[in-house]
């Protein structure tokens, strides 16, 4: 078929996302996946359950366009009790088909053409190209290796009169790394003082470790009123492949959200909503993720321990970063795909967070697994 050669690319440059890769690499040699962030083992059967209910009951139908409204009163509950801030169910939340959806839809709804947006490298594959499909201008920050601090000096240095947004991401994915209070407060002082807009995407809001607090958007009020905070109950709920998000805003940002929500997504799976709604209703189902996510961190760490590789502490997120600067000179992604091909562990390379594709030597392995998994992946690493 001959394709118009008119057709220009709005994303030239962009190619399969380095999780699709990693992951169909893995199928082909049947290595164990430790690359793209899914786990292993199974839902709660109770909330199966609780699905068959209601789709029994037959709550199958559109759902209304903001959420259900016993899940979004159900998830502004739990806000307040964790954070100690009010949100209107019925005008400040909006369920959304997974995290990436609400990202890509507030940048949608609030970035214009030549707006600024700042982003902290490695930075999660999905923000760079939702800014430019809106003709914005990303700015990319390097956080600082290896222990991915951010220099907010320099990201006052970055703003300008076009800044729009700064994005960041606590617990961060790829890194582990949380944000803390302090860092928190620089961005409240950043942010009110020149009216830029935040996006905090906190999906992995439940999975912190070693007794430390999550610093969350909502937990500072000048702050909260510019932000839009992102979750995501497949992390939550260890059912990525559900898809199903949610996003907090002040009223007037929650507007300008919904306009653009209800044309690309408009609802979301129903049976899902009136399940999840029902289960957030026992905090235990979401108030020992942390501890849960620890002792796989440690297991993971604990078995690497004889290996030649370097351990990169990890603070949240079911993600453990591993240099192997003492193993090979090999750049990141030629490394990891031979450790793919050639002893049957698939990780992902973290250049590929960055822009310019910077190497330091360092892999992304996801220890959302059943033991026996990380068992089987820790042997064949230790051989290395």
């Amino acid at each position: 078929m001959k394709y118009p050669s008119s057709i220009q690319s709005k994303l030239p440059g962009t190619g399969t996302s380095i999780f699709a890769v990693m992951s169909a690499l893995a199928v082909k040699h049947n290595a164990i996946n430790l690359s793209q962030g899914f786990p292993d083992f199974a839902v709660s059967p109770e909330l199966i359950d609780k699905i068959h209910h209601f789709m029994q009951k037959g709550y199958n139908q559109y759902a209304p366009m903001q959420g259900v409204p016993e899940f979004r009163r159900n998830i502004v509950k739990k806000i307040r009790e964790m954070y100690g801030a009010e949100y209107d169910a019925d005008r400040e939340i909006t369920i959304t088909a997974g995290a990436t959806q609400a990202i890509f839809t507030v940048i949608a709804a609030m970035v214009k053409e030549g707006d600024e947006v700042i982003i902290f490298e490695p930075a999660y594959d999905s923000y760079a190209p939702a800014v430019k499909l809106q003709g914005g201008m990303v700015k990319h920050v390097e956080m600082q290796w290896p222990d991915y601090s951010i220099d907010w000096d320099m990201v006052t240095r970055l703003v300008t009169a076009r800044t729009r947004m700064i994005i960041i991401n606590s617990p961060h994915n790829p890194t582990g790394s949380v944000l803390r209070e302090e860092d928190l407060k620089r961005l409240e002082a950043l942010a009110c003082s020149r009216e830029i807009l935040v996006l905090s995407d906190e999906v992995y809001e439940h999975l912190i470790f070693d007794g430390l607090r999550h610093e969350s958007v909502c937990r500072y009020p000048e702050l909260r009123q510019r932000s839009f905070m992102i979750g995501s109950f497949g992390k939550t709920f260890h059912a990525t492949g559900w898809k199903i998000g949610y996003v907090m805003a002040p009223e007037n940002l929650m507007e300008e959200f919904r306009k653009v929500h209800q044309f690309n997504v408009f609802t979301v799976n129903t049976p899902i909503q009136y399940a999840m709604a029902e289960f957030l209703e026992d905090e235990k189902n979401y108030n020992g993720l942390g501890t849960f996510f620890q002792e796989k961190r440690d297991f993971l760490v604990n078995a690497l321990q004889n290996s030649r590789f370097k351990i990169i502490p990890c603070y949240g997120t079911y993600f453990q970063l591993v240099s192997y600067e003492n193993i090979s000179d090999e750049p990141e992604l030629e490394f990891a795909t031979r450790l793919t091909t050639e002893n049957g562990v698939a990780t992902i390379p973290i250049s590929s967070f960055y822009l310019s594709g910077k190497n330091n030597h360092t892999l992304r392995l996801c220890f959302a697994k059943k033991e026996e998994t990380l068992t089987r992946a820790a042997e064949i690493l230790c051989r290395i």
